[in-house]
């Protein structure tokens, strides 16, 4: 078979767009796990690889659910597509996260994903005793530790360690149970893990960080990467350069996956498409479009600059995501664009690939970036939930289909097997 294309979908509660709460067809006041549920039943019929979770442990903007107990739900709600999740690696301990995506792993059938992260909301620091945000350096140098001891402590058990004889000691082997005896900078934590392994061996480890810092600690330990890549060119650099990374860490480049985030509104015409485009837009609250522009930039309060006159030059940010201030930084200078403009530039895509168009535009700009060594494969993200993403479902993907880009029919029951991990 062809090389083909890996798809997520990137799940929020009312959809990407800073606007789609304010959205006409948005219900507000329903269960979310309907709500979800439904998407990703769809999502599966549809044959996405897995469907994924951010987390934030402060309040962002719209209430949340903690993903670890949604992706459980949806286990038992769904078959075959795979379930990742955030847990952050700043303000977690890795014997709990390790315990949680092994449980959920195997409650699944091998289908879960650990998207490692470190904070970059500064706001999370308060809620955990903290009066200062961890600084970029330090939450990397941890994030490090952290992914350590979580893989050794999924590494407790040998795939046959469970016996099936009654009249034995134990339910499994002790010779294959291994005590982890970690000590490090961060952690000391002894193991054995009390979860043995699933149908996988082990959640698949997925990573968003595109800074140099996080390009390094991708290229070590992640077999996912999300990336924010606003152009193909800059995507062609990032993809070289982490498979580059990659490859110097003794891995083979295909071990790691490079799903940028995808943006796109379909319409059945062009013209459809720009008019659900100019909806959104229309909606934004300034209040949000600037409050998500000084939490992407950075975390810094833009709120006493005048909106339409230039962005301020900004220090480099020392909680907040590096790599996203100098994507949008760059944005703007480059385009010279106001303060609202840059977020209003940002409301949906967030500083994704952004495409507006029909099923055909959209599939023509996912090949191209696919066949042209930007990408191997999307997280999508909808604009509006459901309608964003029911178009992609209905009208893209059997487009990618059609042109052999994507599966018809899952091959396999497991995220790794999806993957081609």
């Amino acid at each position: 078979m062809s090389r083909q294309m890996s798809i997520g979908a990137f799940m929020m509660r009312h959809g990407h767009h800073v606007a789609a709460w304010r959205h006409p067809d948005t219900d507000l006041l329903s269960n979310p796990f309907k709500v979800f549920r439904e998407q990703v039943r769809a999502a599966e019929r549809a044959c996405l690889d897995a469907v994924f979770f951010a987390d934030s442990v402060a309040l962002t903007g719209a209430p949340s659910l903690e993903p670890l107990t949604l992706l459980s739900a949806l286990a038992a709600s769904t078959e075959k597509i795979g379930l990742i999740g955030t847990a952050t690696t700043t303000y977690n301990e890795p014997y709990t996260v390790a315990r949680q995506f092994a449980s959920l792993d195997l409650l699944s059938d091998g289908r879960a994903g650990w998207n490692l992260v470190t904070s970059d909301n500064a706001a999370e620091a308060a809620n955990f005793g903290r009066e200062q945000h961890v600084a970029h350096a330090d939450r990397y140098a941890r994030a490090r530790e952290f992914h350590q001891v979580v893989t050794g402590l999924w590494n407790s058990w040998d795939p046959d360690a469970l016996v099936d004889d009654k009249s034995g000691e134990l339910p499994y082997d002790p010779a294959k149970l291994h005590t982890l005896n970690h000590r490090g900078d961060y952690f000391a934590v002894k193991g054995p893990l009390n979860v043995v392994r699933s149908p996988q061996g082990r959640p698949v480890v997925v990573q968003a960080g595109s800074s140099e810092t996080g390009r390094d600690l991708a290229a070590a330990t992640a077999e996912v990467v999300f990336t924010a890549q606003p152009t193909l060119a800059k995507a062609q650099d990032f993809y070289r350069d982490l498979k580059r990374r990659v490859a110097d860490q003794g891995r083979s480049p295909e071990s790691l996956k490079i799903l940028p985030g995808l943006f796109a509104v379909v319409g059945r015409t062009q013209a459809e498409a720009d008019e659900k485009f100019a909806q959104l837009q229309a909606l934004i609250e300034p209040k949000a479009g600037l409050a998500l522009l000084g939490r992407m930039i950075g975390n810094f309060d833009l709120s006493g600059y005048p909106l339409d006159g230039p962005l301020p030059e900004l220090p480099e940010t020392q909680d907040g995501q590096r790599s996203r201030q100098q994507l949008l930084t760059a944005l703007a200078q480059g385009e010279n664009l106001t303060i609202r403009q840059l977020y209003e530039r940002i409301a949906g895509g967030r500083g994704h690939f952004t495409v507006v168009g029909t099923a055909q535009v959209v599939a023509d700009q996912m090949q191209q970036w696919f066949e042209q060594g930007a990408a191997d494969g999307f997280n999508f993200m909808s604009p509006a939930l459901p309608g964003g993403l029911d178009d992609f479902l209905t009208l893209v993907i059997p487009e990618l289909q059609r042109r052999g880009l994507f599966r018809t029919a899952y091959a396999g029951s497991t995220l790794r097997s999806h993957l081609g991990l």
